[in-house]
């Protein structure tokens, strides 16, 4: 089922077109990547899905409604997510808290949950930190995560909302190795459905590490000044002579 669908939206600041009628869709229970060289129009289609930009043209449509220049607030209560970059938290209040926060938020009872934030849905909190390995950090302070566990908590706090699409803006940065594939694993059997993660969801992430891409994207999008030049299966997409010359690079002799 296709669950987002990107029709040949555009959006220009000035006389700059950032998006130049950039189409593409993504189903439920597929991981797909949106690469492309620094202003090739990634982040700002990033933000016309999200709802943070209005297209000058073109539509966004979720499970095939019509969402175009729908805000964020309201596309969150339709089941999309995202993260950033730069993990967003609340690091005053401790990681059940956070997620706590999500769950009431999710609920319509942000307002009225005050004090009792530490009682609110406290087991519903504790199964999703199970699902992103945080159980044993329930009780600790946000701000005193390390880099990886605050991503996976950005992630927890996404997922406390039961997105259907989940937007990634470069998930892995400024991760190691090692933590940027085991947070792709997870976050690739939460897509499709595993890993006791129920329902699939699409998955739609930006990224600048290839190995990240090409090991756990089923489709790559590549864009180059704001149009798209490439969509298919990764290999493909790999062995593409545009995208190696815009992007890539030439391949390495084995």
């Amino acid at each position: 089922m296709t669950l987002l669908a990107v029709e040949d939206v555009a959006r220009a600041f000035g006389a700059v077109q950032a998006v130049a009628g950039v189409s593409f869709a993504v189903g439920a229970g597929e991981r797909v990547a949106l690469i492309g060289p620094n202003g090739a129009g990634k982040t700002t289609c990033f933000n016309l899905v999200n709802g943070q930009l209005a297209p000058d043209r073109g539509r966004v449509r979720l499970a095939g409604r019509d969402v175009t220049g729908l805000g964020p607030r309201r596309l969150a209560r339709l089941g999309v997510g995202r993260t950033f970059q730069i993990s967003q938290t609340f690091p005053s209040l401790t990681v059940r808290e956070n997620v706590q926060m999500a769950l009431a938020a999710r609920h319509g009872h942000a307002w009225r949950v005050g004090r009792a934030l530490t009682r609110y849905e406290a087991a519903a909190a504790d199964a999703v930190l199970e699902r992103l390995g945080l159980a044993a950090q329930a009780d600790h302070g946000a701000a005193t995560l390390a880099y990886g566990d605050a991503k996976r908590l950005e992630l927890a706090i996404v997922l406390a909302q039961e997105p259907r699409l989940l937007l990634m803006d470069e998930p892995t940065a400024g991760m190691a190795p090692d933590e940027r594939h085991a947070l792709m694993e997870l976050v690739s059997g939460l897509a499709t459905g595993g890993a006791g993660a129920g329902k699939a969801v699409g998955l739609l992430f930006t990224e600048h590490d290839m190995d990240v891409v090409f090991g756990h994207a089923d489709r790559v999008v590549v864009l180059d000044r704001g149009r798209v030049i490439a969509n298919g299966d990764p290999a493909a997409v790999r062995r593409d002579p545009l995208v190696r010359q815009v992007y890539l690079g030439p391949e390495e002799e084995t």
